[in-house]
């Protein structure tokens, strides 16, 4: 079978081959073998790409969270249901191949009808947002929500589970081109973060009151921002750290972003009943099967309700995989980023 293969850390015009491959074999009882129609990017694998992301396998290596494909073998009889099943899946890397292996608890049926974007969002970055906003944390009609990286995938996806809960949303972009596309997908009050300090806009909005709930994807110096800004009872959840990608490689890197996160004691937020949360969906996905099984079922099932609608963000031919990085490394996309085999 044919992958993209990441051989070295760097330029996505350089760190990407086509290659033939093995295709996965020996099938755990509880794995199934999937035939790649499409694959989805996440910012994950941007990281992973130039080198600043652990979890990801050595070099060479096949990234990739997301698949839409047919179920082609089972590893064992209960599996067998959803054999030559159209699918949408979440994987343990090795999503950018026509073939990938991985785990029941991260597969659901979608028909055939669902439009590839739309089921590749829902595996990874709506998968998150479920989590965030229905599991780890609940939000509710009075909430004042703030969110980072707005017209991302998974911000796009908080963003309509907020507004479903009657929320106030208050979103951050780094581009004025993209306010058009967040006052269509619900933000209340979209904030260009390059138009001065998003802190001092914010605290102009609120008028003296202060924000109940915030997802940050950003991290660094934006975690004591937003701090300053939780009302009593508010919760700060964290789902990556981006700036990371601003700052040199190697321990140094590390250490500059963990000073600009600052300290914090449990005294703080015991005081002012405050939380702060983290999330990464692979150790859900690894520890928490059934979690992860229940958000992907969840959010397949409201996006074929119609209560929620994942956005494309753009299509690509798996010959122009270093196009599709370099558009989602530029953050001048919005929704979910396709690879077509």
């Amino acid at each position: 079978m044919k992958a993209v293969v990441l051989e070295s850390f760097g330029d996505s015009n350089k760190a990407f081959s086509i290659q033939e491959v093995a295709e996965p074999s020996n099938l755990a009882p509880d794995e199934v073998l999937i035939k790649v129609e499409s694959f989805g990017l996440n910012f994950a694998d941007v990281m992973a790409r130039i080198g600043f992301y652990n979890d990801a396998p050595p070099l060479p290596a096949i990234l990739g969270y997301d698949v839409v494909g047919k179920v082609h073998k089972a590893g064992a009889e209960k599996g067998e249901f959803l054999m030559g099943k159209r699918v949408v899946a979440m994987t343990r890397f090795g999503g950018y191949a026509q073939y990938v292996k991985t785990k029941i608890s991260g597969v659901v049926e979608i028909g055939e009808n669902m439009q590839a974007y739309k089921a590749l969002a829902l595996a990874t970055q709506y998968c998150t947002a479920y989590y965030a906003c229905c599991e780890l944390t609940n939000l509710f009609s009075s909430d004042k929500v703030l969110l980072h990286a707005a017209a991302g995938g998974v911000g796009t996806a908080i963003t309509q589970l907020a507004k479903l809960k009657g929320c106030t949303v208050y979103g951050l972009t780094s581009s004025y081109d993209k306010v058009t596309y967040l006052k269509d997908n619900g933000v209340d009050f979209p904030i260009v973060a390059k138009n001065g300090d998003y802190h001092q806009q914010l605290k102009e909005l609120l008028n003296g009151e202060k924000i109940d709930v915030v997802f940050n994807s950003v991290g660094g110096g934006t975690y004591k921002k937003d701090f300053k800004l939780l009302d009593k009872g508010g919760r700060l959840l964290l789902y990556g750290v981006a700036d990371r990608l601003t700052m040199r490689k190697g321990f140094l890197g590390t250490v500059k972003l963990l000073w600009k996160f600052g300290l914090l004691t449990p005294v703080q937020l015991l005081i002012s009943s405050q939380s702060i949360s983290g999330i990464n969906m692979l150790r859900i996905a690894d520890y928490k099967p059934k979690t992860l099984k229940r958000c992907l079922e969840k959010v397949v099932e409201m996006t074929h309700s119609k209560q929620l609608n994942p956005k494309e963000g753009g299509e690509f031919s798996v010959e122009d995989i270093s196009l599709a990085h370099q558009l989602l490394e530029s953050r001048k996309s919005v929704g979910k980023i396709v690879v077509n085999w």
